[in-house]
């Protein structure tokens, strides 16, 4: 869809990335960082200043005591998700994913050799739990979650967090792969994280995202927190499939964490959340809720019957709006008329985008 919006010359609403300049206290320490001896390769985990500052932020927003062992530096949080299916999922296991889910969850699953269980949420995006109860045997051994969602932008409560519980109860040789990379872009909800959850944080693998937290998705690091355990499994993937991640970069968020308020990140997009949904108020679509994320999913169900995917490519080429349709993050394809959108832009562009979609 984003190569469709550049040959259209539309307005980008489709691929989750912000197209406003990223911090320029970020940028300088950058800049800073490069006069020093910080471009030779990192310690494998991860350079300990990180690991350590990661650390204090995870006491400050879930009261968790972890130690800079528990954290791994990634490129990015797919190749965190990545790392951990290919160490921790073995051939003929099972492993539970959540549609609709992001796509790089089942490619891993299937290079180990065992089997994807897809299973749809809700209609209004929440985990069914009685099916996924039914879904969960001796045989499974991770269920992934994501929370806040991509890409609904709905949010989990605690009584979805005690089904969880209960299920690992149940059956103690699964793992929780928890996605967590919108933490901190969250709304009204407060978000609730694996880190708060007594005997779920010692069963799970939580994966953040620096390029989601601090919009700089092109620098593609991550980090994970993981039981001593699970984390040595992990380290020997990450070890030979990228042995370490960008010195600068590390260096750079090293120093800037201790200054940065991440408390104000949920303010900041649910500003941009309510501007682009007050520009859309008068259009035709209805809009679904949305909790946590940079995403607003919408119903084009009194617009239009073709299918989402027809619409959203037509919408591109006859409006110049990118979005994505929704049926593609589903194993089974449904499509409910409802397409993303991303509202990680600028005003101006949030503006001219929501101009062109109220004349639909």
């Amino acid at each position: 869809m984003s190569s469709l919006a550049i040959e259209h010359n539309a307005y980008n609403l489709s691929q989750g990335f912000p197209n406003f300049p990223v911090d320029e206290r970020l940028l300088s320490i950058f800049k800073e960082q490069a006069s020093l001896n910080v471009h030779q390769y990192a310690l494998m985990a991860g350079l300990p200043k990180l690991r350590q500052e990661i650390s204090v932020k995870v006491k400050e927003h879930y009261n968790r005591e972890i130690q800079e062992n528990d954290v791994l530096i990634t490129a990015g949080a797919t190749q965190a998700i990545f790392a951990t299916i290919q160490a921790l999922v073995h051939s003929g296991e099972e492993v539970i994913i959540l549609d609709p889910s992001y796509d790089c969850y089942e490619s891993p699953v299937i290079l180990s050799n065992a089997k994807a269980v897809r299973i749809p949420l809700t209609d209004d995006f929440l985990p069914d739990w009685e099916r996924i109860r039914a879904s969960v045997n001796s045989n499974t051994r991770l269920i992934i979650t994501n929370n806040p969602h991509n890409p609904s932008g709905r949010m989990w409560d605690m009584n979805d967090f005690l089904e969880l519980q209960t299920l690992l109860h149940e059956f103690p040789n699964l793992y929780v792969l928890s996605d967590e990379v919108y933490e901190f872009i969250t709304f009204e909800k407060k978000h609730i994280s694996a880190h708060q959850i007594d005997g779920l944080r010692e069963r799970a693998i939580i994966v953040s995202s620096f390029g989601k937290t601090f919009h700089i998705t092109g620098w593609k690091i991550g980090y994970l927190v993981a039981p001593p355990l699970l984390m040595t499994e992990i380290q020997k993937v990450h070890q030979f499939l990228v042995f370490c991640v960008n010195s600068h970069a590390q260096a750079t968020l090293a120093a800037y964490l201790p200054e940065k308020n991440l408390y104000e990140l949920g303010p900041f997009y649910q500003e941009k959340r309510d501007f682009f949904q007050s520009l859309l108020s008068k259009s035709r679509f209805q809009l679904l809720p949305s909790e946590g994320s940079y995403f607003q999913v919408a119903s084009y169900e009194n617009i239009s019957n073709e299918s989402d995917v027809d619409f959203a490519i037509r919408l591109t080429k006859e409006y110049g709006v990118a979005s994505i349709p929704l049926s593609v993050f589903n194993a089974n394809a449904a499509d409910r008329k409802l397409i993303r959108f991303c509202f990680a832009k600028d005003n101006e562009t949030l503006s001219k985008a929501a101009e062109r979609l109220c004349t639909i």
